[in-house]
């Protein structure tokens, strides 16, 4: 189990890039816009460098959703390797079957 103070920060970050997120996008548009004057493009670029760091995406990290674990994160589950076996085990998972042979 991952501790509870890194799954709070995590969440944090989702919330704070959910709220920036417009006013970001809209930035980054004229920043990189190469037909405006490259006065209004770094005026842009400055702005966007006050944002909170925590307001970018890249920020985020993947985590289990039942343990917290940031590593082995399958996406398509949204769980760590760990707890997709386990699960899968249990047959708690529809179509998810232990393979052997």
């Amino acid at each position: 189990m991952a501790k509870k103070s890194s799954i709070e920060k995590n969440n944090r970050r989702r919330k704070m890039t959910k709220q920036f997120a417009n006013r970001r996008s809209k930035l980054k548009a004229i920043a990189y816009d190469k037909t405006l004057p490259m006065e209004e493009r770094f005026a842009a670029t400055l702005k966007l460098a006050e944002l909170p760091r925590n307001s970018s995406a890249t920020r985020i990290r993947n985590r289990c959703e039942l343990t917290g674990r940031p590593r082995a994160f399958y996406r398509k589950h949204k769980l760590s390797r760990i707890a997709l076996r386990d699960l899968g085990n249990k047959g708690l998972i529809p179509g998810l079957v232990k393979s052997s042979w």
